[in-house]
């Protein structure tokens, strides 16, 4: 492609490209701000949406980002993805709304609210602190939208859905009613992730996993029951329970030890540190779990299972409290001693066995992580802080048979970073087996289409073994739970006309208006408790979960804007939203309406910095949206997210980010090539037939149809790599590589208004309309910018109002398609050996050569015969001659196995205008330097 070089006294003659469209993209300084400026002026997204009025609705359904801080590239990544399914819907046909939302509540802002304040936070008002949130919150908002809209994504960013809005917050409480009316919600004393810091409840949702390292303690308990009847010569011995835990802060809390009802339990005897000892351990464990002390000589004096140990009693080793041994399913043999510490107010399995048995979720840590009075000996104390003196403290007392450091992953809050605890608190709670909801979850889910298909699985595994959701927190700053309790009996009141009448409030006031009144103004007149009859009610201040508000857009989105539809088409979100939004958005939708949200899930991976680490300001490597486009443009950005396989982790850096320059060029150069050559057409009145098109015309128009349905097929699944992958070869390959290649020696030499050269520019004509829709959803301001240089009048005012391509039935040729399957190896064939040629200096360009070509196949030779007036443009050389057996005779190389091919330097003369080397060249007196029909080109000026 380009220029072809001055061809001195013709050169005015040649039809060399000509147009105004720029080599050069100028993205960031005038390109992409100047075309969003005219999509701004002229309401192109109004446009769009007056155009698709009437037509059947696609929705996509935005996941709202916290409002937290500068647009991160990852986000920009969806975002971007996002465009690209709703622009492509739209060239469909689609009637396909973009509403853009912002998650404004939740701990992510108030946690940022309260590092600003420092201890100020801990003193201000609750009114102060949500008015400072809802200021932080509309700040960021403000930004992110102006680092989307500098993407070039359409959307209604001037009326987005914000959680915070009054309407939406309505929404939440109503789907809580609808729950409440069904019977899935209950407030209970549960174990729950606990967050020191933050002090407030945390969902699975919102940990992130961290390696630590945590005290290892083998401990021994003494045995109160006598084992005597179990195991003989236990009879009168000082039996010990030896336990395993590395939370040693929980020990104070201990209420049980649970063995396994099947495995075998051990009584052993041996020497430690001086002493006899006599312990109760799993068999299976015995050799290892002594060996940690370098024990190797001991006695057992015999096994039971399990289950004959039940409720059998020992002593706390330093709590003035007995315990009994329970039953557990959970206890495995991987590691301790087989018999488990139980602390039923801090773990989940603990909770469950305990409850079973009888114990109490006992928990004496207060909100801060800090011992209560329940502990003197370290009330006060961090829970962490006393881990080595509650670890020294089994030592000096002699229970401590062993202790090592232990490392292991461990969970950590999502916002401030520091390791979590399992706590006991009264929390709200939505039932996931209530009505059969997690089997009507998981037999829904082959139903809905998952990007990629794995995603599936991933729901399924986390559906199927998650607990009862935890819904409430600990916070200000988020849509208060209309909870009550009676002041006179204690029972929380839970009643689903209570909840709506406080929806009603929250819709007409906010649901600020919780908080600055009393539990009588927010009741309906004459409340009473159902349980003692009493009218005295308080309020029970927690918040909803976040992702619980996220969960209801849904209902509080898709069902209350009249230009959207419940349920959506797709939802689209990163990996960490099977466990986020995608699952708590499915489980609402299915508890109250028994059906999905979403029709498809789309599922992207995360952007890593170039080692695969999490990016990180403080190692340098994270990088913001705005930062992206300042230094390469949006239209670079928006090519590097279609570029990859964004199911998987995106490596990132503006290094890497600027590696797709040269697939720009490509594609942005092909088109200014195609249009070059369409300087002086005009579109006729009709298409030419396809069958009086010349065979490389049909060919390439072949081509376009298996490019338009290849790509509209990539796009269809969401594979924009693909559907990019495919475009790019195509400018790269058979555009670039061939059809220009090979045909502009047509468009700049022939007269003007040849038939020919006309045929040839409707092709490219007719190429290039159809590569700029192709590529529109992707490279939204170069394919604008290219729209308006198409010849012909009568088009849409821009690309994004028009249809996406679609596979012309008229274009048909079966033979000829089976035909270039032949000659495509042979063109690659001789390619090579004209190279060949170029390195040993036999010939400077390929027009300088000339070909015989032989083949003892039948069909290759029937599909050479056929096309042999094309082979030398196919070739790109001068001529070509199919030779027989006797002259093939002299050719030693075989290139393909059923093809011989001589190649060497042309003796013809060189034609001064098309620098061909043909026979007619010196034939014409009157031009006796040109070929016959350069010559003929002059005669007719």
């Amino acid at each position: 492609m380009g220029k072809k070089r001055n061809k001195g006294k013709y050169a005015d003659t040649v039809l060399t490209p000509k147009t105004d469209f720029p080599m050069r993209a100028s993205l960031i300084e005038t390109l992409e701000p100047e075309m969003q400026a005219r999509w701004e002026r002229e309401d192109l997204y109004g446009q769009i949406r007056a155009a698709r009025a009437g037509c059947e609705k696609f929705i996509l359904h935005d996941g709202p980002p916290y409002a937290t801080g500068d647009l991160h590239v990852g986000t920009a990544m969806n975002k971007v993805l996002k465009d690209f399914v709703v622009r492509y819907a739209t060239m469909c046909g689609f009637d396909a709304p973009y509403l853009p939302g912002w998650d404004c509540h939740g701990l992510p802002i108030e946690h940022r609210v309260a590092t600003e304040l420092g201890d100020k936070f801990r003193e201000m008002p609750i009114g102060q602190i949500r008015k400072r949130c809802h200021d932080y919150a509309m700040k960021f908002m403000d930004r992110n939208r102006i680092d989307f809209k500098r993407l070039g994504i359409l959307g209604e960013w001037d009326t987005p859905y914000l959680t915070v809005d009054p309407q939406y917050e309505a929404g939440v409480v109503d789907i809580f009613a609808e729950l409440v009316d069904r019977g899935y919600v209950y407030r209970a004393l549960r174990p729950i992730h606990w967050c020191m810091e933050c002090q407030t409840a945390l969902a699975e949702a919102e940990l992130e996993y961290a390696d630590a390292t945590s005290p290892s303690v083998y401990v021994r308990f003494p045995m109160v029951d006598s084992l005597g009847d179990l195991f003989d010569g236990a009879e009168g011995a000082a039996v010990d329970l030896l336990i395993w835990t590395t939370t040693p802060w929980t020990l104070p809390a201990n209420l049980g030890v649970a063995v396994h009802p099947r495995y075998e339990y051990a009584v052993v005897r041996f020497e430690h540190a001086g002493q006899t000892r006599v312990c109760l351990l799993a068999d299976e464990r015995i050799e290892t779990v002594l060996a940690t002390e370098g024990i190797t000589d001991f006695t057992k004096l015999g096994t039971v299972k399990g289950e004959q140990l039940a409720g059998r009693k020992y002593r706390h080793p330093f709590v003035d409290r007995e315990g009994p041994i329970i039953l557990a399913e959970y206890v495995t043999l991987t590691d301790g001693t087989g018999c488990v510490h139980t602390a039923p107010g801090h773990g989940t399995d603990d909770f469950y066995s305990g409850q079973q048995a009888g114990l109490d979720a006992y928990s004496p840590v207060d909100a801060q992580g800090r011992f209560t009075a329940d502990v003197p000996e370290w009330e006060g104390q961090r829970v962490f802080d006393a881990d080595p003196k509650i670890v020294e403290k089994l030592k000096q007392i002699g229970a401590l048979f062993h202790h090592a450091p232990f490392p292991h992953s461990y969970p950590h809050c999502w916002r401030c970073h520091n390791a979590v605890i399992f706590r006991a608190t009264e929390q709200w709670f939505v039932k996931i087996d209530h009505k059969q909801l997690r089997a009507r979850l998981l037999e829904h889910l082959p139903k809905i289409k998952w990007y990629p298909g794995w995603a599936e699985n991933r729901m399924r595994g986390m559906i199927e073994n998650r607990p009862d959701w935890c819904i409430s927190r600990q916070r200000s700053w988020g849509v208060p739970i209309p909870g009550f309790h009676c002041q006179a009996c204690g029972t929380t009141l839970i009643n689903a006309d209570v909840v709506r009448h406080v929806r009603d409030l929250y819709a007409e006031h906010g649901a600020g208006y919780w908080f600055d009144h009393s539990a009588d103004e927010l009741l309906p007149p004459d409340t009473r408790c159902a349980a003692c009859g009493k009218g005295d009610f308080g309020k029970k201040n927690d918040t909803f979960d976040v992702w619980f508000e996220s969960g209801a857009s849904h209902r509080s989105v898709l069902k209350t804007r009249d230009h959207l539809r419940w349920p959506a088409d797709v939802y689209l979100e990163g990996t960490d939203q099977h466990r986020g939004w995608f699952q708590v958005s499915y489980i609402t939708a299915m508890a109250v309406y028994d059906a999905p949200p979403f029709k498809q899930i789309i599922t992207n991976g995360f952007v890593v910095n170039e080692d695969g680490q999490k990016m990180s300001k403080s190692s340098g490597s994270f990088i913001t949206a705005s930062q992206a486009v300042s230094e390469l443009g949006a239209e670079m950005l928006r090519l590097w997210t279609a570029s990859a396989n964004y199911h998987d982790d995106l490596r990132c850096s503006i290094e890497l980010m600027r590696g797709v320059a040269d697939e720009y060029r490509r594609i942005r150069n092909t088109i200014r090539f195609l249009l070059g050559n369409l300087d002086d057409y005009e579109p006729p009145s009709a298409p030419p037939p396809f069958g009086e098109l010349e065979a490389i015309e049909r060919h390439m128009l072949l081509r376009l149809n298996e490019v338009v349905t290849q790509v509209r097929a990539a796009y269809d699944r969401h594979a924009f790599h693909a559907a990019f992958r495919a475009l790019h070869n195509f400018c790269a390959v058979d555009l670039s590589a061939f059809y220009l290649d090979v045909r502009k020696d047509r468009c700049y030499c022939d007269l003007p208004d040849a038939p020919s050269r006309r045929q040839t520019q409707w092709v490219m004509a007719t190429l290039v309309d159809a590569l700029v829709r192709l590529a529109a959803p992707i490279l939204v301001h170069t394919t604008e910018q290219a729209w308006s240089f198409l010849p012909g009048d009568g088009r849409e005012s821009s690309v994004h109002l028009a249809r996406m391509p679609e596979p012309n039935s008229a274009w048909t040729d079966a033979t000829l398609h089976d035909d270039w399957a032949v000659l495509a190896p042979i063109r690659d064939a001789v390619l090579r050996r004209l190279e060949a040629l170029r390195q040993e200096g036999t010939v400077r360009q390929s027009l300088e050569a000339r070909l015989g070509l032989f083949t003892e196949d039948a069909k290759t030779r029937e599909v050479l015969t056929r096309h042999a007036d094309d082979l030398a443009t196919i070739l790109i050389v001068s001529e070509v001659e199919l030779l027989d057996a006797e002259d093939a005779n002299a050719i030693a190389d075989v290139e393909l196995p059923a093809i011989k091919i001589r190649a060497d330097r042309s003796e013809c003369g060189k034609c001064a205008r098309c620098w061909r080397f043909l026979p007619s060249v010196g034939r014409n007196a009157d031009h006796d330097d040109l070929c016959d029909r350069c010559a003929t080109v002059m005669r007719a000026r």
